[in-house]
């Protein structure tokens, strides 16, 4: 760890005043996208990079940080107050912090819910930050072969744990692989795939790919059923609980940030996994596990710390590898990508004026988000009424003009469209989104580096086997992909058996 540098980059964060006001806004529109139910992180993310084209890198990627951080928080806030999780990521949340609204403690639910956030994004946040630059140093004895088995890794994890089916999952992972190849050939410059388009030479851009993932699918399933929300009507009271209760959750807030941590860095998780794994280990060390739902701090405090935890374990392989350890952290990347920045351990190296200030965002991100949380609960709080007929409008005119400001081309807002209803119809029938995104962003690694690994070899498929951290990332994917396999299988027959015989019930 440069010392110097991340002092440097805290300075550079926390000292202007320009900086500061882009992480306020990052957070708190976060947390606002967040709450809203049907709305993303990814989304926001997604929807916010194009308006970062004109600002100072630095500005734009620390206001994506904040965005990032107060997305994943604000999810408990509708799980807690209407008990509809703004995002897969408050899920978990609601089993408790609903349960507790019903009993006149949602002030105390969201009091909770925000510290155990703060403290979970903190210490991912520091673990991020003192465990990237080690990881980067290793990673820089990476050559062709390592980096395709490596995304050789993360692909076939993504693919087998998105979604019930294995086999939608491998669709979905192929679709997404098929549209990194439509332009010029990066090794030959031959074009490929155009069918005569002067428009497609330069390729399918990723933020308009990634706007119609998750903006304009958003966009269709919002207009299939305008949802109006249940107006709030709690009253929020005792916001901040006792240090009694806190004090009594804090093994329980560092165990599932620990756990969020190790689960954000395995590419293909997600915040929603971190959470339910937390939610789980907290109910099953428990002195009391038959009270978890019946609305406790603790049923709060891990899904709540676990998730935001996972937020800067996500970040760590992005960084330092190249490889997004989520759907937010692949936007991300591309994020940086469009900003001439290439993830990965040469990004410490030659852009450290970059990566450490993205540090300090995310640390200072967590202390901001404590403050705009307690701060502004009413606010949130009220913020979920937004009348569907009123919002929906407004995201397709952010997804419209986001797509067309990559190159001011409405060629990209045609494109965007189709792979937005694409992406609606795949997800009506139960293929997954997350296979797509990983697809695009990783896809031009797969290739790349899997035709330079055998220029190298003369054409020899051995080169991947006979490096050792190459055929490790091998085996160990293959590893995964089966236990995975057998994983769902298992969950598949369960549930058929369980359908079986409510079926067998209802007919007695």
């Amino acid at each position: 760890m440069d010392w110097n540098l991340l002092l440097a980059g805290f300075g550079k964060v926390m000292l202007n005043p320009v900086n500061l006001l882009f992480v306020f806004i990052g957070v708190t529109s976060g947390i606002i996208v967040g709450a809203l139910p049907g709305l993303t992180a990814t989304m926001g993310v997604a929807l916010l990079i194009p308006f970062t084209f004109g600002l100072d890198p630095v500005q734009g990627l620390v206001m994506l940080v904040g965005l990032f951080t107060g997305g994943i928080y604000g999810a408990c806030i509708s799980s807690i107050l209407i008990g509809i999780p703004g995002t897969p990521a408050g899920a978990a949340t609601l089993l408790d912090g609903y349960t507790m609204n019903k009993k006149g403690q949602a002030g105390k639910a969201m009091g909770m819910a925000v510290i155990a956030s703060w403290f979970g994004g903190t210490i991912g946040a520091l673990i991020m930050t003192f465990a990237s630059p080690q990881i980067a140093k290793v990673a820089l004895e990476f050559g062709p072969p390592e980096f395709f088995s490596l995304a050789f890794f993360g692909l076939g994890i993504i693919i087998t744990v998105s979604g019930k089916s294995i086999l939608k999952g491998l669709i979905s992972g192929i679709f997404g692989l098929m549209l990194p190849l439509v332009g010029f050939d990066p090794l030959s410059g031959a074009p490929r795939f155009t069918f005569g388009s002067m428009e497609l030479l330069g390729g399918i851009t990723l933020i308009p790919a990634l706007i119609g993932l998750f903006g304009y699918s958003q966009v269709f399933q919002g207009i299939e059923k305008i949802l109006i929300l249940p107006a709030v009507k709690t009253e929020l009271k005792n916001l901040i609980p006792k240090l009694s209760e806190i004090k009594s959750v804090i093994p329980t807030m560092l165990k599932s940030s620990l756990f969020g941590v190790f689960i954000g860095a395995v590419p293909g998780t997600g915040t929603d996994i971190a959470a339910f794994v937390s939610y789980g280990e907290a109910k099953r060390s428990s002195k009391h596990p038959e009270r978890f739902g019946t609305g406790i701090l603790e049923g709060v405090a891990a899904p709540e710390s676990g998730n935001n935890a996972c937020a800067g374990g996500a970040m760590v392989p992005m960084l330092t590898l190249g490889v997004p350890g989520d759907a937010v952290t692949a936007v991300l990347m591309g994020a940086l990508t469009i900003h001439n920045f290439q993830p990965g351990p040469m990004l410490f190296r030659d852009h450290p004026q970059v990566v450490y200030p993205i540090f300090a965002a995310m640390i200072l991100a967590q202390f901001v988000m404590l403050f705009v949380g307690l701060g502004g609960a009413q606010f949130f709080a009220r913020m979920i009424n937004i009348d569907r007929r009123i919002l929906t409008p407004i995201i397709f005119l952010l997804c419209v003009v986001g797509s067309y400001a990559m190159r001011f081309s409405f060629f990209d807002v045609g494109v965007s469209l189709i792979i937005g209803i694409i992406a609606y119809f795949m997800n009506y029938y139960g293929y997954p989104g997350s296979p797509i995104l990983l697809s695009i962003i990783l896809g031009p690694m797969v290739e790349q580096n899997l035709r330079r690994s055998l220029i190298i070899s003369h054409g020899d498929p051995t080169i991947f086997f006979t490096r050792p951290i190459s055929v490790a990332f091998i085996i160990i994917g293959i590893f995964i992909m089966i236990t995975s396999y057998y994983r769902v299988k298992k969950a598949m027959d369960r549930e058929a058996q369980s359908s079986s015989a409510q079926e067998k019930e209802e007919a007695n």
